[in-house]
C-alpha cells in the first residue's frame, strides 16, 4: 500500500517539476504515513532539490524536539532522508500566538500551488486535524482547531504520549478548502481501526460530520487502503476519484 501510494505522489512530483520546474508538497504524519514516507523517500529520479515543503498540521504548545512533534517526525522520517530541499515551511505548533502562526504560514502557502498532498484519515474520519463538525467554508489557509477525545485518544494509542492529560487540546491545521485546492491528493488509509472511517469517508454523504468524504469532490484523488481498512466497503471503488 506504502509504496503504492508513494509511487502515486512521485509521479505527480516528477509532473510538475518537468511542467514548472518546482514541485509542491504537503505532508502528514501519524503511523499511517510509515510505509508511504519510507517508499516515498526511497524513489530514485526525485530532484528534491527543487521541492518546497509544506506542513499539515502541528500541535499548540507541542515544541519542535518533543517526542510528539510533527516537526521532529517529518525531519526524521523525511528531511534528514532526502537531503536538501528547495524551501521547508513548518508549523510553529509552540509559537506565541497561534492565530498569528497561521496567517504567517498562510501567507507563504498561498504565493504557491500545492501539486500533491500527502493525507491520512483520522477514526473519527478527520482530514488534517479537521475534526467533526469540520468547517468546510473556512478560506483561510490554516486554523486553530479543537480536538475531539475520539482524535486525542487516537493520538494515546498510536505511542505519542504516555497519558491522555498530556494530549494537546488544540491544533493548527491546514483547512478542508487548502486540502481541496491541491492539484492531487494521496491518502494513505491503514489498519482496521480505520474501516468505520474509510466506509462513511467513501460511501457516506458529503457531510462536516466525516471531514474525509469531502474527498469524494477532488477531481485528482488517490486513496490507498489495505485489506483491514477497506474490510466494511460494500461496492466496487477505485483509488484514483
Amino acid at each position: 500500500m506504502g509504496k503504492a501510494a508513494a509511487g502515486r505522489a512521485a509521479r505527480l512530483i516528477a509532473e510538475a517539476l518537468t511542467e514548472r520546474g518546482e514541485a509542491v508538497v504537503v505532508l502528514a504524519t501519524g503511523t499511517s504515513q510509515f510505509e508511504t514516507l519510507a517508499a516515498l523517500t526511497s524513489s530514485s529520479g526525485v530532484s528534491w532539490g527543487r521541492v518546497v515543503l509544506f506542513h499539515l498540521d502541528e500541535y499548540i504548545g507541542i515544541g519542535a524536539d518533543h517526542p510528539a512533534s510533527f516537526r521532529k517526525y517529518l525531519r526524521e522520517r523525511f528531511v534528514s532522508r532526502v537531503g536538501t530541499l528547495k524551501e521547508i515551511n513548518f508549523i510553529e505548533g509552540d509559537c506565541e500566538d497561534p492565530r498569528a502562526e497561521c496567517a504567517r504560514i498562510g501567507e507563504l502557502i498561498t504565493r504557491r500551488t500545492v501539486d500533491v498532498a500527502l493525507v491520512g484519515i483520522g477514526v473519527n474520519g478527520h482530514l488534517a486535524f479537521n475534526d467533526p463538525p469540520a468547517d468546510f467554508e473556512s478560506e483561510s489557509p490554516y486554523l486553530v482547531v479543537e480536538l475531539d477525545e475520539k482524535c486525542r485518544r487516537q493520538q494515546l494509542g498510536e505511542g505519542w504520549f504516555e497519558r491522555f492529560e498530556e494530549v494537546p487540546q488544540r491544533a493548527i491545521s491546514m483547512s478542508i478548502r487548502q486540502i481541496m485546492k491541491s492539484r492531487g491528493v494521496v491518502a494513505s488509509v491503514p489498519e482496521a481501526r480505520k474501516a468505520d472511517a474509510v466506509k462513511c469517508a467513501l460511501e457516506g454523504p458529503v457531510t462536516p460530520l466525516c471531514p474525509a468524504s469531502i474527498l469524494q469532490e477532488h477531481h485528482l484523488c488517490s486513496l490507498f487502503l489495505d485489506t483491514e481498512s477497506a474490510a466494511l466497503l460494500s461496492g466496487t471503488h477505485h483509488a484514483e476519484r
